[in-house]
C-alpha cells in the first residue's frame, strides 16, 4: 500500500497543462506546474524479428511546416505497416484491438467511448460507413487504457512510476502493461501537450515509444494535437517528422482543429472543447471533441482496411 501511494504521489506531481480532468464548457482548468522529469527505466535493445526489416532511411525529410499540409486522415497505409500488422498475428495480438497511449485528450472518457455505447450514444448521419469499423473494434473505444494517463509526457509511457494499476506488475511500464493486458494489433500514440517541459526528450522517448510497440508487432497511429503548447509546434513537427521516417499512419488532428473556433481549445489552450457526437448537428460541430472522435475513427478504418487487404 505504500509503495502504491508513493506512484501515486509521484504521477501527481508531475501533472501539467493536460494533467487536469477537462474542463466543462466554459470552465477553465488550472495546471499545475512540471519541476522535473519522471524517471525512465532504459529498454533493452530489442532487435526487429527477421521477419520484420527496418524502415529505410527517408531519401528526403518533411520541410519544417510541410506536416500543416498533410491531411487530416491517411490516404492509405505503407507496406511496412503492413508487414507490422502481419508480424503481430504470428505474434499472437487481437485483430479487433486497439489500444490507447496518450494523456488527458487519451484517458479521459470523452475520447471514443461513445462507439461502445448504445447507438443513441452517437449520430453518425453522412459517416455511416463507419459502423463497420466500429462494430470491428467493439470494446476497445470504451476500455480504459493503462497507458492513457492524465499529465502524462513521452517518458510516462516507459517509467513503472508511472504505472498506478493494480492490474499491472511493479516493474512494467504503462505501455508493457497495456500491452501485456490487451494484445492490440494498433494503438493510438497521443502525445506532447505536456512535453514542452521537456522538448530535447520528447524524439528520444518516442522512438522508443515505437521501436517497441513495431518491435512486438502493433502498428502505431501517431497523432498531433491541437494545442501548441511548446510555442513553435515543434512538436506537432517531430511527431509528423517520425510518421515519416516510420513509414507509419499520421491522424493529423491539428489540421482539423483549425478552422474550429479557437482552434477547438478552450481558454487554457490546452484542453479541447466539448460537445456530444452527433455528427448532423452543425452546432456541435463548431466544438473539437466531435471531430476528434470522428477523424480518429475514419484514420482507424483507413489503416485496419489498409492491413486487412480492404482498400
Amino acid at each position: 500500500m505504500i509503495k502504491r501511494l508513493t506512484f501515486t504521489f509521484l504521477l501527481l506531481t508531475f501533472l501539467t497543462a493536460c494533467g487536469g480532468a477537462a474542463a466543462a464548457p466554459g470552465v477553465t482548468p488550472t495546471a499545475t506546474p512540471v519541476t522535473a522529469q519522471p524517471s525512465v527505466t532504459p529498454l533493452p535493445a530489442t532487435p526487429l524479428p527477421a521477419t520484420l526489416t527496418a524502415a529505410p532511411g527517408a531519401t528526403a525529410t518533411l520541410a519544417p511546416d510541410a506536416w500543416m499540409d498533410l491531411p487530416v486522415v491517411p490516404t492509405s497505409v505503407s507496406q511496412r505497416v503492413k508487414d507490422i500488422y502481419a508480424l503481430g498475428q504470428t505474434l499472437g495480438n487481437n485483430p479487433h484491438a486497439f489500444s490507447k497511449l496518450g494523456d488527458c485528450d487519451t484517458s479521459t472518457t470523452w475520447f471514443l467511448q461513445d462507439f461502445d455505447n448504445t447507438p443513441a450514444a452517437y449520430v453518425l448521419g453522412p459517416y455511416a460507413g463507419l459502423q463497420a469499423v466500429i462494430d470491428y473494434f467493439h470494446g476497445s473505444y470504451g476500455r480504459t487504457s493503462v497507458a492513457a494517463v492524465r499529465g502524462a509526457v513521452a517518458a510516462s509511457m516507459l517509467s513503472p512510476i508511472w504505472n498506478t494499476s493494480p492490474l499491472c506488475l511493479g516493474s512494467e511500464s504503462p505501455m508493457a502493461c497495456e500491452v501485456r493486458l490487451n494484445h492490440p494489433s494498433f494503438v493510438f500514440v497521443s502525445l506532447g501537450t505536456n512535453d514542452y517541459n521537456f522538448p530535447k526528450d520528447f524524439e528520444p522517448n518516442m522512438r522508443k515509444i515505437l521501436d517497441s510497440l513495431i518491435a512486438q508487432g502493433i502498428v502505431p497511429i501517431l497523432s498531433t494535437k491541437a494545442d501548441d503548447t511548446e510555442g513553435d509546434n515543434s512538436i506537432n513537427a517531430t511527431i509528423a517528422r517520425l510518421a515519416y521516417e516510420y513509414q507509419l499512419p499520421l491522424w493529423n488532428f491539428w489540421r482539423a482543429a483549425q478552422p474550429l473556433p479557437d482552434h477547438g481549445l478552450q481558454t487554457d489552450l490546452s484542453h479541447l472543447t466539448f460537445a456530444p457526437n452527433d455528427f448532423t448537428n452543425a452546432a456541435d460541430l463548431q466544438a473539437a471533441w466531435p471531430w476528434r472522435n470522428l477523424t480518429a475513427l475514419q484514420t482507424l478504418d483507413v489503416v485496419w482496411r489498409g492491413v486487412t487487404g480492404q482498400n
